[in-house]
């Protein structure tokens, strides 16, 4: 072979280079491309999630209960913690020393002042009763007789058949024996009183405790225990505390001299135990609390009420008239205040701003911008936003019929037809 051929024809691993470089290059551009799609797909499946392309799906309207805002007159509440306080505790204890003979209450009982509870043996003091009425029929007999005596007297000094200064001795023990005829009435009556002391009855109107002492036990007048407690539970009052920045809306409200309503509910704060008034404003605000202590009385008929219970007061201080009520639920809260989402004819969500005012329970009155009628959000707010269209699933609590213009989201291979006979 010439010099000439053998420049015009290359190696023959020359020749298979230029072979693969071309074929390589092809590779590579299909890598590329297939990247560049895959890239392409996930930055708009990313993009659709953050909200910059909305797909099918998000286009849909949200699903949301709505509410139909009320007007009636809403009461406005004062709330506080108390203690049921009893008018009057009393212990009874027996003021004469003896036997315990007999009870006749039960505990627990109700029983009114004057009923009697219990009997020490009264044979001691029936004996003592006869002793003084005895001295007291001696020594009247005995002041009768100087009586005699000294009328006789009196005639025979006015016929000068005696001397002036008989009559006078004469006037003088009739005038002692009548101070011993009334020192003997004392004994009488104080014997009489230490027989009714034996009768052990109710000093007040209320409620037994439990039995300190059983019958057959010897009392005494100075027993610390005593024989039982009662406790006065009608009316019965509760003494409960406002923080001071409260005080002065009682106050004006008491200057009306309308009895300010009160409703004791209890620990938890739903069951309602009883309706009372407001009784009394201490004179001073406790400075370790910011709290200032006031009483409300009940009448308590029903018996609910406890000595030293804990209940929870709900104090009746206005009512506003006719306003605009609606579901707490519906209140939503930003950097601007509250406000509401309105849905009107189109089924638009709108932000209304609104002002609050005082809430009870589960209500909220709302004094500006949301008048009676319109529908607000009370569920789903979270996915709405200004303008966003809605699809009402609920409406007032009630179940909605769902819209036939509105697209069911496609199901998935899970959901297929079931195949089996």
């Amino acid at each position: 072979m010439s010099q000439d051929n053998r420049h015009e024809l290359p190696p023959p691993a020359n020749r298979r280079r230029a072979f693969l470089l071309p074929g390589s290059l092809i590779v590579l551009a299909l890598i590329a491309a297939a990247f560049y799609f895959q890239y392409s797909s996930s930055s708009d499946a990313k993009s659709d999630s953050k909200g910059g392309k909305r797909g099918r799906n998000d286009d849909a309207p949200a699903a949301v209960a709505i509410e139909t805002a009320g007007k009636a007159d809403f009461p406005v509440y004062l709330n506080g913690l108390g203690t049921v306080t009893a008018l009057r505790t009393v212990t009874v204890r027996p003021r004469v020393d003896g036997e315990l003979v007999r009870v006749v209450f039960s505990e627990g009982q109700m029983v009114k002042e004057g009923d009697l509870l219990a009997e020490i043996d009264p044979r001691p003091f029936q004996v003592q009763l006869q002793q003084a009425e005895g001295q007291l029929q001696r020594d009247e007999a005995l002041l009768k007789n100087a009586q005699i005596d000294h009328d006789r007297y009196l005639t025979l000094l006015e016929q000068d058949s005696i001397s002036a200064q008989q009559t006078m001795t004469q006037e003088a023990q009739v005038k002692q024996y009548q101070g011993i005829v009334e020192m003997d009435k004392a004994q009488v009556n104080n014997a009489k009183l230490q027989l009714s002391y034996a009768r052990l009855t109710a000093p007040i109107s209320g409620r037994i405790g439990l039995r300190q002492i059983d019958q057959g036990n010897i009392v005494k007048a100075n027993d610390t225990n005593g024989l039982v407690v009662i406790t006065q539970l009608q009316p019965i009052s509760v003494v409960f505390t406002l923080p001071e920045d409260k005080v002065q809306a009682v106050v004006q409200r008491r200057r009306s001299n309308e009895p300010v309503r009160v409703e004791a509910y209890g620990r938890a704060g739903k069951t309602k135990l009883a309706d009372g008034k407001l009784l009394a404003l201490d004179n001073q605000i406790d400075s370790t609390t910011g709290t200032l202590k006031l009483k409300a009385q009940f009448d308590n008929k029903e018996g609910t009420l406890f000595a030293n219970q804990f209940v929870n007061i709900k104090m009746h201080l206005d009512t506003l008239p006719g306003v605009t009520v609606v579901s707490s639920a519906a209140i939503q809260h930003d950097t601007q205040g509250p406000f509401v989402y309105v849905v009107g004819r189109e089924k638009t969500a709108q932000v209304r701003r609104i002002t609050l005012g005082p809430t009870e329970g589960d209500k909220v009155a709302v004094l500006s911008n949301l008048a009676a009628g319109e529908t607000v959000v009370v569920d789903g707010v979270d996915k709405l936003h200004e303008g966003s269209q809605v699809d009402i699933a609920q409406k007032n609590g009630l179940a909605v019929a769902a819209d036939p213009n509105i697209q069911a989201k496609p199901e998935g291979k899970s959901r297929k037809k079931d195949k089996r006979p």
